[in-house]
């Protein structure tokens, strides 16, 4: 895992210190985004495409295969967010959070896209499996699916 030899220059604003909601620029710190996917979420409204956002709010995204897109979403502008609590990660690596979030996306960088077994949610999955995220390492896409459609919140409600 990386640790504070991450270099600033490899995320935007990599580090933190901004907490606060920017829906305008599309700044969501420490929460999992959630953007329709034409067609699929349409027949499938449980299916979407997900990220990850880093501690000032830049979303990162399995875009497709070997590519990890940064502050642009694959399908467009998220329109679910799920704040989550950076206090609930265990971890000893200084700015645990956005050293996760870097591993897991270089990491899926050398990855081909499966839309069924290895995909934008199993890399946000590995993001907070690595950060040890409320002390737990068994993240996976189905976990995710289910609490974002439970504690995910619609974009338009903080507007």
């Amino acid at each position: 895992m990386a640790t504070a030899e991450v270099e600033e220059g490899k995320m935007k604003h990599f580090n933190g210190g901004m907490e606060k909601l920017d829906v305008e620029r599309s700044r969501f710190p420490y929460c999992i985004v959630w953007t329709p996917i034409p067609v699929l979420t349409w027949l499938f409204p449980i299916i979407g495409h997900m990220g990850i956002c880093t501690s000032s709010g830049v979303i990162r995204d399995f875009a497709g295969p070997y590519f990890v897109s940064e502050d642009d979403m694959a399908f467009g502008k998220p329109v679910k967010y799920w704040k989550l609590d950076p206090g609930k990660v265990y971890s000893n690596v200084p700015n645990a959070w956005d050293a996760a979030v870097h591993d897991a996306s270089e990491e899926y960088r050398h990855r081909m896209h499966n839309l069924c077994c290895d995909n934008c949610h199993s890399h946000v999955a590995m993001a907070l499996n690595l950060m040890r995220y409320d002390n737990s390492t068994s993240w996976n896409m189905v976990k995710l699916c289910f609490l974002l459609l439970i504690y995910g919140k619609f974009i338009s409600s903080i507007e």
